[in-house]
């Protein structure tokens, strides 16, 4: 994988391989306060069978730290996501998500259905506003504002998340090694935005395949509004961890490996 970067000022931080038209491309969106690193091991197990992008979002790992709140709402991720494709000169992209970044995703399937074969989700919350979380970071919508006033961190590189496969939801030493990393202004700034989205409105619309992959221990996103909503979307597949939390992607590598690849091989033969 070679690392490379979107922009020259506002710089967002990604990897891919050599890109060939003749393969379909997975492009891996990690979650909040989270890094590209969280999917070496599946740039690892997929590098010589597909086209991989795996990207820091914008205030996360090696990218860019936004200076405003405004600057971390959903659809400025989205803009990145375009235009890193753009960029790779990738016609189409089959989506991996998890937790946070299912939301720029779903977005981004809604604004350009034309650029996305599949996705797979992990972990998703079509509705976070209704979340316990979000109603106790609630206040802090009325003060949002003073975030803006926070010291910005440079960004700080990877975590090596060697180090905490098989932590559960509410891991203190995995959660305070990320939220560091991040920075506290990053971290809050994207929270507030992704607590106050709601996808509901047009998640029936979706007419491309989606593998939808939850674990029924979720105690971030309890899986009842992922059930729900998967019964709207018509090219929806649902599949339940039964022993998972909401640390899919460390904690269950070898079953979530196996579910993308057979859920990327029954889609469409249409490559990079």
């Amino acid at each position: 994988m070679k690392e490379k970067y979107l922009g020259s000022k506002n710089r967002i931080y990604y990897k891919t391989n050599y890109i060939s038209n003749k393969k379909p491309t997975l492009f891996f969106v990690h979650g909040l306060s989270g890094s590209s690193s969280a999917w070496r091991k599946y740039e690892k197990k997929f590098e010589n069978k597909y086209n991989l992008i795996s990207i820091d979002l914008r205030g996360h790992g090696k990218s860019f730290r936004p200076n405003k709140i405004n600057e971390y709402k959903i659809k400025s991720f989205v803009s990145d996501l375009y235009k890193l494709i753009k960029k790779e000169r990738v016609k189409k992209v089959i989506f991996i998500a998890h937790s946070f970044g299912n939301f720029p995703v779903i977005k981004f399937i809604k604004k350009y259905p034309h650029k996305v074969i599949g996705a797979v989700l992990v972990s998703p919350n079509f509705n976070p506003s209704n979340t316990l979380i979000a109603k106790i970071m609630k206040p802090l919508l009325k003060i949002k504002y003073l975030f803006n006033y926070l010291p910005n961190k440079k960004n700080k590189g990877h975590i090596d998340y060697e180090k905490y496969i098989n932590t559960g939801d509410w891991n203190i030493r995995r959660n305070y090694a990320d939220i560091k990393n991040t920075g506290l202004k990053s971290y809050l700034s994207s929270s507030i935005h992704s607590y106050s989205w709601n996808a509901e409105a047009f998640i029936d619309k979706i007419k491309i395949p989606l593998l939808i992959i939850h674990g029924r221990k979720d105690t971030v996103f309890p899986i009842e509004n992922t059930k729900y909503i998967s019964k709207k979307i018509k090219n929806a597949e649902l599949k339940i961890l039964d022993k998972a939390d909401h640390i899919i992607v460390l904690n269950f590598f070898k079953e979530l490996s196996s579910l993308i690849e057979k859920f990327v091989k029954n889609l469409p033969k249409t490559t990079g």
